[in-house]
């Protein structure tokens, strides 16, 4: 996932994307701590994607204040 896909999306569909790897994060840490995560790294990338989903919703915020 890039920005410039998260760009093209609504908010209300961004929110739905944050809460799919807020929950996937969720999962893997779950995983990690019982020993059965086999890819460590994507604990990362989950982590990362969210923050570019955030960084995204707060553009649109303040993109819509300004307006």
């Amino acid at each position: 996932m890039n920005a410039k896909e998260l760009h093209d999306k609504t908010p209300d569909q961004l929110h739905e994307e944050l809460a799919k790897l807020k929950k996937e994060g969720f999962n893997l840490r779950f995983q990690q701590a019982t020993g059965q995560l086999e890819n460590p790294a994507r604990i990362r990338v989950a982590r990362r994607n969210a923050a570019r989903v955030k960084t995204v919703l707060n553009q649109k915020a303040a993109q819509a204040a300004a307006e």
